[in-house]
């Protein structure tokens, strides 16, 4: 079954059952329901559990809690691992950083730090655990629980999940979450050609994806495919205009192709959307 039980979280954390399940009664996450009514977390449920209890521990009050794990909900990066996040305090600001990006959501005072990196490596065991018995389950899981399989799985085991999402497709060739997750994870391995073909299979099945064309657009770029890129960055805005990174690919990209007044365009778009944060 696709993530952690109440009493895995419990243990990763440090925290009780009791404390788990009282975090969730106060409104700071709702985790899915499991098929005997039980607690399902997902990766992203304990990264903002973790938040939560730091929060609280700091003595921050409860409804500057449940505001910064509103915006943590929504802009914690969904659809690619979130490894790479951290979560800091700056002073009296909580700080999110991704990347080079970095941004903050709505909150209070916060007086902690850490990787969720450090998360990953203990639900590495039970993402692990939980793969092995998927594939000894007789029924053997659907696509969608497949698919939900490979997005635990991603933070800990990139080449199980991999393995998951190639068991949906299989099972529904045009599942299009399932060839974009799966896509992204060969691009990361180095994979680009398969992860092109993975995209393209995304966007056959699903062509509004602003996310799949703009993954398209950042495949054929790394495999020197400049004029492809560009149509295909176009195809992401037209499905997005307030795709900020689509904007911005494009702009450099033209710019680099000596399209300069239409670079400069994108780049603008770029800046306009960015203004703030």
């Amino acid at each position: 079954m696709s993530g952690y039980s109440t009493r895995d979280v419990a243990k990763m954390l440090g925290l009780s059952v009791g404390q788990v399940r009282s975090y969730v009664r106060a409104g700071f996450l709702g985790p899915e329901r499991g098929r005997r009514g039980e607690f399902r977390f997902a990766f992203q449920d304990i990264v903002l559990l973790r938040t939560a209890a730091e929060l609280v521990a700091a003595r921050i009050k409860p409804h500057k809690v449940r505001r910064a794990l509103r915006g943590l909900r929504e802009q914690l990066p969904r659809g690619r691992s979130l490894t790479g996040v951290r979560i800091t305090a700056e002073g009296n600001r909580i700080v999110v950083a991704d990347g080079d990006a970095r941004w903050l959501p709505e909150s209070g005072q916060g007086l902690f730090n850490f990787e969720v990196a450090e998360l990953a490596e203990k639900t590495a065991p039970l993402a692990r655990q939980a793969a092995a018995t998927a594939r000894q389950a007789d029924p053997e899981p659907d696509a969608d629980e497949w698919y939900e399989l490979g997005c635990e799985l991603e933070v800990s085991s990139p080449e199980e999940a991999r393995d998951a999402y190639r068991r949906a497709i299989e099972l529904a060739p045009r599942h299009a979450e399932a060839h974009l997750n799966l896509g992204r994870l060969l691009h990361e391995a180095g994979h680009t050609a398969a992860a092109e073909a993975h995209y393209r299979l995304a966007l056959d099945a699903k062509p509004q994806d602003g996310t799949a064309a703009f993954n398209l657009g950042v495949a054929l770029e790394d495999l020197g495919r400049n004029a492809d890129a560009v149509a295909a960055y176009e195809q992401a805005i037209a499905s997005d205009p307030s795709c900020a990174d689509a904007h911005y690919n494009l702009g450099c990209l033209l710019e680099k192709m000596g399209r300069r007044t239409a670079a400069l365009r994108h780049l603008k778009s770029y800046r306009r959307l960015t203004e703030g944060r």
